[in-house]
């Protein structure tokens, strides 16, 4: 526990925090205002750290998720009480599910008037207990440094996670002498000798190995490494839902990804494979197939499991082997595991990449109306630097990103793989305003743009030249096909009207263009990004266009058939 430096002069709570957050080498933070904190925004008003002022609270904390996701180093956004925190839990959950870490400080009444519902009075343990890996309220301003510096250790290590860390508005401007804490670290697990010994005897007796890597606590480095073990060993590797990033898909060992609307080719390999090697991920519904690829808890085939967390392994599946490790480290030890024979599955692994480059292949792809996507992410294939940051929200528009954009390097991917709307916004502000000098590309539909599109003069405020390429298609068209399947013809509240977004974006200072052929797409992107302001490239696209290779009428009439 940290004590009082005999040399600290007292400092107000406010400014205590604030310290702390410097001295955990905090350089950016995004906030909502709000009078429950306000000692706090007065000590930022000094305080060498870039604060982004949001139009809502959850996309606040989706714009902090999204540093975290590229830096490791936990987000950090400010709301205040009630409504304030409660907009912002989407965010939360999104760090709860896709391993973020991600701190949220939120203000709390004054600690006499708690326990009484006082105005916007929350209970933060009860509404949280369940989504942050840690609830904990600031009671005592001598026990900032204290506090602080566990929350930032408990957001990162293990499975990284969301903590929410509750702010009593008078603990703020009250006096405490107390020195600041000393930065925290978070060690990487190594696997052991045995560990890996037992591995590569098990690569080496393997006849279809398959890697599969997933969740979060990697690095460029870490990508470097487990491309040069992939090579050595010329192994086939799938990354998990929305992990694309960590595998470069124009190496000559990558197969594809687990998503939604996998390849049947990637599948089929996986469920023939006798042994899988999955390194970061936990296999979690989607890249599961629904619990369907694996059995639970015994997976139908040898299972080696690397995590960071010892208590997910075996929680969900039985491997044959598990492996206590963070992917840095595992990624590590294996670029140093030599093969000692001949690989019988080489082959294989070079028609798995084939069949990965056919099916990411948007040239052959036709769907109905005048706007062709597959020549759109053409353009961008051809268009783009290979580290542009694509984001995205949830929505059946995200399929022509995870099937045929490729990602060629780590930090380059901000999808939520908790499948919360409104992401994608957010998320490129938040990568914007991290690393300015990359050029980032937004992907959205028209139901999942709204949901935070407000974020937009968040762009503008602060000079973000993003490039949000917006599909419409005047529904919810997830909803819509899911419903066209299970009630053929019954439309049920998943139309839209939509604004004209061209005219949205110059509203609010940026740059609009909007697109209705094919033709028109090429000189509105070169437009957009010649601007240098945000920008919104609305893409009218054919209703029937649901999927790549679906229309609304086809899946409906084959509803009806089986009906």
């Amino acid at each position: 526990m940290n004590t009082p430096s005999s040399t600290a002069a007292p400092r107000t709570g406010g400014r205590i925090l604030v310290d702390q957050l410097l001295a955990h080498g905090v350089q950016q933070l995004f906030c909502v205002p709000g009078e429950s904190y306000l000692a706090v925004l007065d000590a930022l008003h000094d305080a060498n750290i870039a604060v982004t002022v949001c139009r809502q609270e959850g996309g606040a904390a989706m714009m902090a998720e999204a540093q975290g996701k590229l830096t490791g180093r936990p987000g950090i956004c400010f709301v205040t009480r009630g409504p304030g925190v409660t907009n912002a839990s989407a965010g939360i959950h999104i760090a709860h599910q896709d391993s973020t870490p991600l701190i949220v400080f939120v203000g709390q009444v004054a600690r006499e008037a708690l326990a009484r519902e006082a105005f916007q009075e929350i209970d933060y343990g009860a509404v949280f207990g369940t989504m942050a890996k840690w609830v904990v309220q600031i009671d005592d301003a001598a026990r900032i440094p204290e506090l602080v510096s566990r929350a930032f250790q408990v957001a990162c290590s293990g499975r990284p996670g969301p903590v929410v860390v509750a702010l009593p508005e008078d603990m703020l401007t009250d006096l405490a002498q107390v020195g600041d804490a000393l930065p925290c670290h978070t060690p990487e697990t190594h696997p052991g000798a045995a560990d890996l010994a037992q591995l590569r005897q098990r690569l080496q007796a393997a006849q279809r190995p398959l890697v599969i890597l997933g969740g979060s606590r990697w690095s460029q480095q870490a990508v470097d490494d487990i491309e040069h073990f992939a090579g050595a060993w010329q192994l086939p590797v799938a990354c998990s839902f929305r992990r694309q990033m960590l595998f470069d898909h124009e190496h000559a060992s990558y197969c594809g990804d687990l998503g939604l609307g996998v390849n049947p080719k990637l599948l089929a390999r996986i469920r023939a494979s006798d042994l899988l090697l999955v390194v970061g991920g936990r296999l979690s519904e989607v890249p599961s197939q629904s619990y369907t690829l694996l059995g639970i808890p015994n997976p139908g085939r040898p299972l080696v499991h690397v995590l960071a967390d010892a208590d997910e392994l075996g929680r969900l599946y039985h491997p044959a082997q598990a492996i206590h490790a963070t992917p840095q480290a595992m990624a590590a030890a294996l670029a140093a595991l030599a093969p000692a024979t001949a690989l019988p599955w080489a082959g294989e692994t070079a028609a798995a990449h084939a069949d990965y480059l056919a099916w990411s292949d948007p040239a052959p792809v036709r769907i109905p109306g005048a706007l062709q996507m597959g020549a759109v992410m053409q353009q961008l294939r051809a268009t783009l630097a290979p580290d542009a940051i694509l984001c995205n929200g949830a929505g059946n528009f995200a399929t022509w990103v995870h099937r045929f954009w490729h990602f060629r390097q780590y930090g380059t991917q901000l999808a939520p793989t908790s499948g919360s709307m409104g992401y994608g916004l957010p998320a490129g502000v938040g990568a914007k305003r991290l690393w300015p000098e990359r050029e980032v590309v937004v992907f959205a539909g028209d139901g999942d743009f709204l949901m935070h599109g407000q974020e937009f003069a968040t762009a503008v405020q602060y000079g973000l030249p993003i490039i949000v390429v917006l599909l419409d298609n005047g529904m919810y068209g997830t909803i819509r096909m899911h419903q066209e399947r299970d009630y053929p013809g019954r439309v049920s509240a998943t139309q839209l009207k939509n604004p004209d977004f061209k005219a949205y974006a110059q509203a609010f200072g940026g740059h609009g263009e909007r697109v209705e052929r094919t033709e028109e797409f090429v000189p509105a992107l070169a437009r957009a990004r010649a601007s240098g302001l945000p920008a919104i490239v609305h893409c009218l696209i054919d209703p029937q266009a649901i999927t790549p290779t679906g229309t609304i009428d086809g899946i409906r009439n084959a509803a009806l058939a089986v009906k």
